[in-house]
């Protein structure tokens, strides 16, 4: 019998539902329970073949249990070491890259230093920044937010330079982007299950919560639709998510991708409201059935974005397994160090295979700045740009 587990936090709705939709469609091959952790060793399987993570972003003893539930075969949704990696801001470069509208974004250092880090860490970050080029690029007003936060927390928005300024000085130590404001038309909240399946949804952010799905005009256009349709598979199947949202501001007729970096979405009852609860319950269901009926054990079970993979190995690149064998064919047997010194041929001392040299765990930890993102490159820019350190700003 195939286990599948559910990993949440405060939620209700949806995991009770997701567990009793399972067993309904299956429950005698394929079962579903919630995640049971009494104790984690390396190596050793959690005894589920798919877990569905809905909290390791807020626990990280929840993240680092799952990677060494996916060392051992289990099929993880989201891939947890891709979800560690992943964030925002890279989220709009690959966007562009694959021809999808995205607002102009630019990165910006945090306003308080890193904690260990000191003026002496940003040696190579210009003071002050362009803030006129930057200014310049995304226009105001803007948005600005974490560069890999989520749930709506520490957005502002800002007017001008001087709102710029005076908001970033309340942001700490958080890395956060400058985005253009795009006034939108309409504006669409999109599940994607298994970088296939879509459910598009009218969305309303600047309602109350609880009233966001609450959209009384329909879409303007089936066109629209089917472009927000094929750019959420294409984002998706790039990323490598199983389980995601993506959120589109249309102006113009023009879709632009806003968020997509949501791998533990909203799917609560009272937020989604019914039609979309029942569709995320039932395909998040029939997906993770899929996922248990395609595991094999002891093997890598997990998915993999279109960009990883393309990345590994690049179009005219030599395969790694493939550039092994040749430099094992370029070393003659007898030429090996163990064999060698197991004959009596004669051959001078230094016909033995050079290893690459690798640095010890010393060396490779002899760094001093464990962070190296900031506002300066020798001082702290502070919220009116000029450099001067204010008095509450503080070492951490």
């Amino acid at each position: 019998m195939k286990k599948i587990g559910i990993l949440f936090g405060q939620e209700r709705s949806f995991p009770q539902a997701f567990v009793n939709k399972v067993n309904e469609l299956e429950g005698t091959e394929i079962v579903a329970e919630f995640v049971n952790i009494n104790k984690v060793f390396q190596g050793e399987t959690l005894g589920y073949d798919v877990i569905i993570d809905r909290i390791s972003q807020d626990v990280s003893f929840y993240r680092a249990a799952l990677k060494n539930a996916a060392i051992t075969g289990t099929a993880v949704i989201n891939n947890p070491f891709w979800w560690s990696a992943d964030e925002k801001f890279f989220n709009n470069a690959l966007a562009l890259k694959l021809g999808i509208p995205v607002p102009k974004t630019a990165l910006i250092p945090s306003h308080a230093r890193p904690d260990d880090t000191t003026g002496e860490s940003f040696s190579n970050m210009a003071f002050p920044l362009d803030w006129e080029g930057i200014f310049g690029y995304v226009g105001f007003p803007a948005y600005m937010k974490p560069f890999d936060g989520g749930g709506w927390k520490e957005v502002y928005r800002l007017e001008d330079a001087a709102d710029f300024f005076h908001k970033h000085s309340l942001t700490n130590q958080h890395v956060m982007m400058l985005q253009e404001e795009i006034i939108f038309d309409e504006y669409f909240r999109c599940y994607c299950i298994g970088g296939k399946y879509v459910r598009i949804m009218q969305y309303e952010p600047r309602n109350p919560f609880h009233l966001r799905y609450a959209v009384e005009h329909p879409p303007s256009s089936e066109k629209l639709l089917a472009t927000i349709h094929d750019y959420v598979i294409k984002l998706n199947q790039h990323l490598g998510y199983d389980f995601n949202t993506v959120e589109f501001a249309v102006k113009d007729g023009i879709p632009y991708a806003i968020d997509f970096c949501n791998p533990a979405p909203d799917a609560e009852v009272s937020s989604v409201g019914q039609d979309n609860f029942d569709w995320v319950v039932e395909t998040a269901a029939k997906y993770a059935i899929e996922r248990a009926r395609e595991h094999v054990s002891g093997q890598d079970n997990l998915t993999w974005g279109e960009y990883l993979k393309s990345s590994i190995v690049k179009p005219g690149a030599r395969p790694v397994i493939k550039l092994k064998q040749e430099i094992q064919k370029q070393v003659p047997e007898n030429k090996s160090p163990l064999k060698q010194a197991n004959t009596t041929a004669k051959k001078p001392a230094g016909t033995s295979v050079n290893t690459p040299a690798g640095a010890t765990a010393e060396q490779s930890s002899g760094t001093t700045d464990k962070k190296t993102s900031g506002m300066t490159a020798k001082k702290q820019i502070t919220a009116n740009g000029t450099g001067k350190k204010p008095a509450s700003d503080k070492k951490k």
